[in-house]
């Protein structure tokens, strides 16, 4: 049964559709499932440090279910997308029915969209890829996988990663500083990429191109088979997926930094310079990307092997509960800065 366990990240999206179908109050149902029902069960139910064997490794690498419960998601998330589309299209919902909406379809393209889409994004095969790429789309992010794949990985725990939360930096200062370098450094790591191949800035292979015409048609789309009016709400959602996302990338990086060496390089990246998370409900929710320190280790691991590193910093709560602890800066601060090591406390 250990290998069906994180069928419990289908939670998410069958709260979610109980936003969808129930009236008022209820619309919310998702956001207090993954805020308070799920915090709740992670202090329950505690953490696991423990490491899988060397023979469960390579057992679990080779166990085809643990790729097909990542592309479920897929069909998942477009399929409750077309719901609340069809739905918000017909229905008279108050404002504050609309506000429940979208929240909980901002968590759905958050946790088994672009949660996934990181996951797959790190993989070899084309199709995973393609995937990928295109769960990033409703959330209007694809420019990430770029950014991350190319410069997050490379350049975290440094000034030059725009996904590095500065020490004493609020989240919402964070918001804006990470979205706005994240996309810039998309641009210029895809003309890197091209002028490394030799490569037209209008050839097929310019990715950044290609999603500046993709997200405008998914929109199109959306316009001409349901209305502008719910085209403006998957606009709202889209913003709200990729800012829990920033909310993760927050409470992931927060005030780490990578020692320069004389050489004028930063060291190699250790477990030590992302922060982790052991609790075991947000860990099959969010398919071990709370091991987030073994990830940046070794970001071509699986997520059902990744290990737990006795020296990386740990956050004393779970994803969901440390996301909403960062939403009151002076609460977080006054948690998190006596955890940031004092050779990395760094007002840059």
């Amino acid at each position: 049964m250990k290998d069906f366990k994180y069928l419990f990240a289908y939670t998410v999206p069958v709260s979610v559709y109980i936003s969808f179908v129930s009236p008022g109050v209820w619309t919310f149902t998702a956001v207090f499932y993954v805020f308070l029902i799920l915090p709740g069960l992670d202090f329950l139910l505690g953490e696991t440090k423990d490491n899988l064997s060397d023979q469960d490794v390579a057992y679990m690498k080779k166990k085809w279910v643990f790729d097909l419960m990542l592309y479920l998601n897929f069909p998942i998330v477009f399929g409750l997308l077309y719901v609340v589309f069809s739905m918000y299209e017909v229905n008279g919902f108050t404002t504050f029915e609309t506000i429940g909406l979208a929240l909980s379809t901002g968590i759905l393209l958050a946790t088994n969209g672009i949660n996934v889409a990181h996951e797959l994004g790190h993989r070899s095969s084309y199709f995973e890829r393609f995937i990928s790429k295109l769960l990033y789309m409703p959330c209007l992010y694809m420019h990430f996988y770029i950014e991350h794949n190319f410069g997050h990985h490379l350049h975290v725990a440094t000034p030059n990663d725009g996904a590095t939360a500065r020490y004493n930096q609020s989240v919402y200062c964070f918001w804006f500083t990470s979205i706005t370098k994240q996309y810039l450094d998309a641009w210029k790591l895809q003309i890197k990429l091209l002028h490394t191949e030799n490569t037209s800035f209008f050839s097929l292979k310019n990715d950044m191109f290609w999603y500046h015409l993709i997200q405008p048609f998914y929109l199109c789309g959306i316009v001409y088979f349901f209305s502008f009016k719910v085209m403006i709400f998957a606009v709202v959602v889209g913003i709200i997926s990729f800012l829990f996302l920033e909310s993760i990338n927050y409470i992931e990086h927060y005030g780490l930094r990578r020692k320069k060496l004389a050489s004028g390089r930063y060291e190699r990246v250790q477990p030590h310079h992302s922060w982790n998370s052991n609790f075991n409900i947000g860990r099959i929710t969010l398919y071990e990307l709370t091991r987030h320190s073994d990830h940046h280790y070794k970001s071509s691991k699986k997520y059902q092997v990744l290990d737990n590193h006795k020296e990386c910093p740990t956050l004393p709560l779970g994803y969901p509960a440390s996301i909403l602890l960062s939403f009151v800066p002076p609460l977080w601060f006054w948690v998190m800065n006596p955890r940031v090591p004092n050779d990395m406390k760094i007002n840059d």
